[in-house]
């Protein structure tokens, strides 16, 4: 029963985050009975150690109750991508029960301290709702916030991204072109006066990519030509067009910078928000809202809050100046979603936390660097960054930068450096400061977010959120997580007329599924339909061969299904669903080593991504007493809440 007691009272003071059973618990065993009330964490320093608080009380089998205060300290090991913390080499540093005489307070905190667990795992964002939060988060990013083109539909429509001005290559054999670099198959015949576009099931004709965009009657005679290399291999499922293409035709928006689509189920409909002078609009998966009192609406996209006196525009930049209202949008309303993205609440100051969190890698330096690889489209390319002596490669999806006469990669998170661009590449021991230089208008920029050093003996490499795309945004009244950069990016399109050119895209603000927590990115094809479904079609460039994969996915009301592969271009990661493969698991099976836990990582990568292994190294009222050891309380709120507190 000892035991059990002592480790109830740890494991309810973190686990019980997760499961957020509300406060306080009860606990009985053995005739005993333990209250544990909302524990306090005063402090995580550096990710890796906490201090915290909680208040007990407890009732002896045929005793009184009596309540208590603890104050502990632990080491944790934080799993980001997986929203864990494990908590462990627990240190109860000091336990008052201000009810008993010394003797006797002695004796229960000896035989507290004498049953501690070896560790308890609760949730990441459970832990940082609990911290104390600072006013302005350590270092914020100047991003741009210039507003994408947004386009507005009330039927079904569709974005045509192209990535700057069309590039054309030519389909073998045949009298036909493709467009190049987007990830829509898009045709033209030879004189260049019919275009089609195979947007869900069906194809669609038109005269020119600007459109007007119609049901393809017919088809090109070369379209039934098209080879069954993997290149356009999925596509010979939709020529002749299915029979079951039929249905509305969607609005075509084609645009050559990042764009987005506001889609609304018909007419827009805004519902009210309890407690403010804001309204949502509830037929939309995308985020609007109309504030009356100013007339404006505001669209938020990427992190980044834009309004306009219209839907249709002219939109402008707003998150530094959003009415107070969002600030008090009920937790209970289904706009309560974008609280992480209003400057000042705890939402959002949780959110910029998480952000800073690192993931820790223990890295075999030898393994690792065997399997590492470069591969370019050609001999090795490089372009000056812009404000620094830097220069990075063009010509491949690997993240490589010129330092002097050396060469740094940053492969999946791991550094490697070697003295020529193609390798072969040796782990990092260190990273030179000067590539921490690099601005935010570098297609490079993710890479300042990963570290590498050697720390007893063992090369460790560490990255943030920042490394997968997230940054934190600064704002007069506190900070927000935006995705992406702000900044476009040219893709890198091969020679033109030599097979069939490379494409390879840059991260893109706008325009793409993207998910921070995961990192899963994917330049996206999405059909957007009636009655909330929507079809999509996704693409992936394999820079190995030169070839694109697409996949495919149906998503409605009745649920999802998908076979389609993401992209992430900040890190060179490709998943094989929406939730996409983070760096620290990219390397194939083995030993890994991850912010101090033991982990067997069964994952198999596509080419795009460099395999690698690691070594393993785990290792109000209320009742107040002072002692030798310092001052604690517990205290009992208005609300009936109990907390233990610091010097009373």
């Amino acid at each position: 029963m000892k035991r059990t007691f002592t480790s109830l009272v740890l494991t309810f003071a973190f686990s019980a985050f997760a499961q957020d059973p509300g406060w306080p618990r009860q606990w009985n065993k053995d005739g005993a009975t333990l209250l544990t009330y909302q524990p306090q964490v005063d402090s995580w320093q550096n990710f890796t150690e906490v201090d915290w608080r909680q208040a007990i009380a407890i009732t002896p089998a045929g005793g009184k109750q009596e309540v208590g205060a603890i104050e502990a300290h632990a080491h944790t090991a934080v799993d980001p991508e997986n929203d864990n913390v494990t908590i462990d080499h627990i240190t109860i540093k000091h336990i008052n029960f201000p009810g008993l005489d010394p003797a006797a307070a002695s004796q229960m905190e000896q035989l507290a301290r004498s049953f501690l667990p070896a560790s308890v795992t609760m949730s990441m964002r459970r832990l940082v709702a609990c911290l104390p939060k600072k006013d302005a988060p350590a270092e914020t990013v100047q991003l741009k916030n210039d507003p994408p083109k947004i386009f507005v539909s009330n039927t079904p429509a569709i974005l045509l991204y192209i990535d700057g001005e069309p590039q054309f290559g030519k389909v073998r054999n045949t009298d036909l072109l493709y467009v190049i670099n987007t990830s829509w198959p898009v045709f033209v015949d030879g004189n260049r006066t019919t275009y089609y576009l195979l947007a869900g099931n069906q194809w669609l004709t038109a005269s020119g990519l600007q459109g007007p965009w119609m049901p393809a009657r017919t088809l090109h005679k070369d379209m039934y030509k098209l080879p069954s290399d993997p290149h356009f291999a999925s596509l010979k499922a939709y020529i002749p067009p299915p029979a079951s293409s039929s249905g509305p035709t969607p609005t075509v928006f084609m645009s050559l910078s990042p764009a987005e689509v506001i889609l609304f189920n018909g007419a827009p409909v805004f519902a009210k928000i309890p407690g403010t002078q804001l309204t949502f609009a509830s037929n939309t998966a995308s985020d609007v809202f109309f504030h009356t009192p100013t007339m404006q609406y505001y669209y938020l996209t990427a992190g980044r809050w834009f309004r306009a006196a219209s839907l249709q525009g002219p939109w402008t930049f707003a998150t530094p100046d959003l009415p107070p209202d969002f600030a008090m949008i009920p937790r209970t309303s289904p706009a309560a979603r974008v609280l992480a993205s209003v400057p000042g609440t705890e939402e959002a100051k949780d959110a910029v936390l998480i952000a800073q969190v690192p993931t820790v890698m223990t890295v075999n330096p030898e393994a690792a660097a065997a399997e590492a690889k470069v591969e370019y489209d050609g001999p090795p390319k490089f372009a000056p960054i812009e404000g620094t002596s830097l220069s990075y490669a063009t010509n491949t999806q690997n993240k490589v930068i010129k330092v002097g006469t050396s060469y740094y990669l940053c492969e999946q998170g791991i550094w490697f450096t070697s003295s020529a661009a193609t390798g072969p590449w040796t782990t990092a021991m260190s990273v030179p400061q000067v590539i921490y230089t690099i601005p935010p208008s570098s297609p490079v920029y993710n890479v300042t977010y990963v570290k590498q050093t050697v720390v007893n003996g063992s090369v460790q490499s560490s990255y943030t959120a920042g490394y997968l795309g997230a940054f934190v945004m600064g704002a007069a009244v506190g900070a927000v997580i935006a995705g992406g950069t702000g900044y476009y990016y040219p893709p890198y399109v091969g020679v033109v007329g030599v097979g069939y050119p490379a494409y390879m895209p840059a991260a893109a603000t706008y325009g793409a599924p993207y998910a921070t927590a995961h990192g899963a990115y994917g330049v996206s094809q999405t059909a957007y339909g009636a009655n909330g479904s929507t079809a999509t079609r996704a693409a992936q460039y394999n820079p190995y061969t030169g070839t694109y994969s697409r996949g495919a996915s149906v998503s409605g009301p009745n649920g999802s299904a998908n076979a389609e592969r993401a992209y992430n271009p900040y890190t060179g990661a490709s998943g094989a669903h929406a939730g996409g493969s983070t760096p620290s698991e990219s390397w194939g099976a083995s030993a890994v080593s991850k912010n101090g836990q033991t982990a067997t990582a069964q994952h198999t990568t596509t080419s795009a991504g460099t395999r690698g292994s690691f070594q393993s190294t785990t290792g109000a009222k209320g009742a107040g007493v002072s002692t030798a050891n310092g001052s604690a309380a517990v205290a009992k709120g208005a609300n009936g809440d109990m907390y233990a507190g610091h010097d009373g």
